[in-house]
């Protein structure tokens, strides 16, 4: 009998020693940082399974993936722009998801390969002390009053700002272009990703952000800056941010709970606590909903379409960033 007892003794212990922790998902997903880390950590406390964090803008993360093509490390990826999931789509280097909770997200904000995590609108930032007009459409921050005092995000870096551009270039064409030009010879700044835009804006040395992302600057105002997010009233664009599973990854069933969890209540409730408008059309969202806000037309067709390396290309070459 004491034989066997240590024998079993013996078992366990082995049993114990060789026993692996749970394989670390890896997550890239552009902005917000505290998000993505609160997820991560619910994520890990009702899964048991660990998540590491690559948090930057989606420029650097598309970045990223590229520069580990030949060894990819990503398992899910959460980008700002639903152009860049159409890139990795058509490239084929993403998988279906299958999520049940995807059904309670609208179908325009839903793919067989890709679904959104939450919704932003592009919009105009003011500082209300800045002595400048309230501006309430694109058109105004070209007067005189805005000479040298407006900066928007580089779409190279920001992808809302990117679907913005698109969204321009599809729905006005050379209007849009007009737009930028007139833009261009006020003085308007291009400045890196959307923080770097919006942090002269509060610190009062600009006046407003051409296209900012709202959830920031909303989370900014509800801790009490002097700034107001405006939603031009020609109309804006939704920018949806796609959370994809990639076909390289090793862990995909893992990578599924996880967009499987973020679009659940729970994670639906801290995309909400960020101020972006949840993906799920049953989830409340603590700002302003889109079927208040003006949205610029769908484009008919594709004839004004523009890739995005088209796109990126015009709009240096036209600020003299090349």
């Amino acid at each position: 009998m004491t034989t066997a007892r240590t024998l079993s003794a013996l078992a366990l212990a082995a049993a114990s020693l060789f026993a692996l922790p749970a394989q670390a998902l890896t997550v890239y997903s552009a902005g917000p940082g505290k998000l993505i880390e609160t997820l991560a950590a619910d994520f890990k406390a009702k899964t048991g399974v660990p998540v590491d964090v690559f948090q930057a803008d989606t420029g650097k993360v598309m970045a990223r993936l590229q520069a580990e093509a030949t060894n990819p490390r990503a398992d899910v990826v959460i980008s700002a722009s639903w152009d860049s999931a159409q890139d990795l789509d058509r490239r084929g280097m993403l998988v279906a998801h299958g999520s049940a909770n995807a059904q309670k997200v609208a179908p325009q904000y839903r793919q067989p390969n890709y679904v959104a995590q939450g919704l932003s609108v592009l919009s105009i930032v003011w500082n209300t002390r800045s002595g400048t007009p309230r501006p309430a459409d694109w058109n105004d921050l070209t007067a005189p009053a805005f000479k040298d005092k407006v900066t928007m995000p580089d779409p190279a870096q920001s992808g809302a700002s990117l679907d913005l551009l698109s969204a321009l270039q599809q729905r006005q064409s050379d209007k849009a272009w007009e737009l930028f030009g007139r833009l261009k010879a006020n003085g308007m700044v291009i400045s890196g990703p959307n923080a770097q835009a919006m942090n002269p804006v509060l610190q009062g040395a600009k006046a407003a952000v051409f296209g900012a992302v709202d959830y920031v600057a909303l989370g900014s105002q509800a801790k009490g800056e002097s700034i107001e997010v405006i939603f031009p009233k020609s109309g804006t664009v939704v920018a949806p941010r796609p959370m994809m599973v990639l076909k390289s990854s090793k862990a995909q069933d893992d990578a599924r709970r996880f967009i499987d969890f973020v679009l659940s209540p729970e994670g639906q409730a801290r995309v909400a606590d960020a101020y972006l408008i949840p993906a799920r059309a049953d989830a409340a969202a603590r700002r302003t909903a889109i079927k208040d806000i003006q949205l610029l037309p769908e484009p008919q067709g594709n004839e004004n379409y523009a890739s995005r390396a088209a796109l990126l290309h015009r709009f240096s070459t036209l600020f003299g960033r090349r």
